[in-house]
């Protein structure tokens, strides 16, 4: 049996007077799209630095394609972008490349081959302009993106980690990453990506791990997770302002956990034990004007905010990454 691409088992790493990982477990399969979310400060960055063997935990093990991740070479079949992008700015940016892809392994005629590939793909060599041959410094912010991503890519590795990967993009450039990394899981490739983006990763990815203050909250392939808090939570649509009995209706604590309005549209979270058909009873018992009333599943983003809240991490702090 294939050995999955990332196995973590217990991880804990400390530093002084801070845990910033507490005995992190999770397992990435291969050929599919992992999401590490979390806050800023959540443990996030630390534990692709331990991953990588940039670090060493404290405790617990990592597996990376199936050896020790301190195994001489294990890294070799990684791509890796860091949330702190670095390129040589002075460098022509086929240079640059031609120097990541050696540090890779490659010899000068593959890395020329699949730079030539990626800079056209990536729309960075057209007919009437080759970035190749101009200076770092020369590319907007996003094209230099773009190159770091190739860098990342460049020697075909088999497990890609991306950390923050869509920080600074404009939607155009966002779309491009969005494609090729859909390309890659097609190609059967793994990719890990960590981010506070959640919707960017209710969109792709097929599972997600979400950490707080070190310690993982909620795993899951995102249909799991999802399906795993459905039947709680009602999307409400009036066809007027609510009365005051209406409003007293939702304000019930028996009823109701949490409710977000937006002109006229609720979004409710059922209290423990509540039944929306009592609900929409006593809102219509209220004379509530329902236009729509209907079982939803609560979006990613929802999840990542009651998950994060339940450990007591406001989703902006900050820290150890």
């Amino acid at each position: 049996m294939t050995s999955p691409a990332l196995e973590i088992d217990s991880v804990v790493k400390r530093y002084e007077g801070h845990v910033a990982v507490r005995g992190l477990s999770l397992t990435v399969p291969r050929g599919c799209v992992y999401g590490l979310l979390g806050p800023n400060g959540a443990g996030k960055t630390t534990t692709i630095r331990m991953i990588l063997n940039i670090i060493v935990p404290d405790e617990g093990s990592i597996r990376l394609l199936g050896v020790d991740n301190r195994t001489p070479g294990a890294t070799d079949h990684v791509g890796y972008l860091p949330e702190e992008r670095g390129l040589y700015k002075k460098m022509q940016v086929r240079r640059v490349l031609q120097f990541l892809g050696e540090l890779k392994g490659l010899t000068r005629r593959e890395s020329d081959t699949r730079i030539d590939e990626w800079l056209t793909r990536l729309g960075l060599r057209t007919a009437e302009k080759d970035w190749g041959a101009s200076k770092v410094d020369e590319l907007s912010r996003g094209m230099q993106q773009k190159v770091q991503f190739i860098g990342t890519l460049l020697h075909d590795p088999e497990l890609v980690i991306l950390d923050e990967p869509f920080s600074g993009l404009d939607p155009i450039n966002a779309q491009a990453l969005t494609d090729t990394v859909e390309d890659l899981r097609r190609r059967g490739r793994t990719v890990i990506f960590s981010t506070h983006l959640i919707d960017s990763a209710e969109r792709m990815c097929d599972a997600v791990s979400i950490i707080a203050a070190g310690q993982q909250v909620l795993s899951g392939t995102v249909a799991d997770v999802k399906a795993a808090h459905a039947g709680r939570m009602v999307a409400l649509l009036l066809g007027d302002a609510p009365s005051g009995a209406v409003a007293a209706v939702l304000k019930d604590p028996a009823l109701v956990a949490r409710v977000d309005e937006s002109h006229r549209a609720f979004e409710i979270e059922l209290a423990a034990g509540a039944d929306a058909q009592l609900l929409l009873s006593r809102l219509i018992g209220a004379g509530a004007s329902i236009s729509r009333f209907e079982l939803v599943q609560p979006s990613l983003h929802r999840i990542f905010l009651d998950a994060v809240g339940a450990v007591g991490v406001a989703p902006g702090v900050t820290g150890h990454g």
